[in-house]
């Protein structure tokens, strides 16, 4: 059995490097590839006979997290693993929310790639163990998460700043 991908991601290189990756395999066929979320969707308005979708994150116009959420409504047979550079809990936790059913890091070497891809399609979630951790870490502490966004959020303050917020 041939697996159908497409492979929407906005620089032509990264493209090229992960067809590349994934040629050793007789079991993959790359049926089309988009600049971005907005001209993916549009392509699988004509032809939707794709079984996984490798989703980048960061792309112009409309990035992976809100096609993913648009395409799982539209196609939820569709599977899509996120393929990122990003491991931070916020990409992590809007790419699950959004129905990514796995979150592979670029990085990954081509036979990693390849047996993400088929434990996704035997129902499975692959993850990039640094992002399974993160992802184990967001849901035993959740609280973590509220607590980060309230420090980066905090402001500080200069001494003089300070002298007249007292006064």
């Amino acid at each position: 059995m041939t697996i159908k991908i497409a492979l929407p991601e906005d620089n032509v290189f990264i493209a090229k490097s992960i067809e590349e990756k994934l040629s050793f395999f007789d079991d993959f066929k790359f049926k089309y590839r988009a600049k971005n979320g907005a001209e993916l969707i549009g392509k699988l308005e004509d032809d939707h006979t794709i079984d996984i979708i490798l989703m980048d994150i960061q792309m112009p116009d409309m990035d992976g997290i809100k096609a993913t959420t648009l395409i799982k409504n539209r196609f939820p047979q569709i599977k899509i693993v996120m393929l990122t550079v990003f491991d931070d809990d916020d990409n992590i936790l809007n790419s699950i929310k959004a129905g990514a059913d796995g979150y592979l890091l670029k990085e990954t070497n081509p036979e990693e790639l390849h047996n993400g891809i088929l434990q996704v399609l035997e129902g499975g979630a692959a993850m990039t163990p640094s992002v399974a951790l993160k992802t184990l870490n967001l849901l035993r502490f959740p609280e973590k998460l509220t607590k980060d966004k309230i420090q980066a959020e905090e402001i500080s303050l200069s001494k003089r700043e300070t002298e007249i917020l007292d006064h």
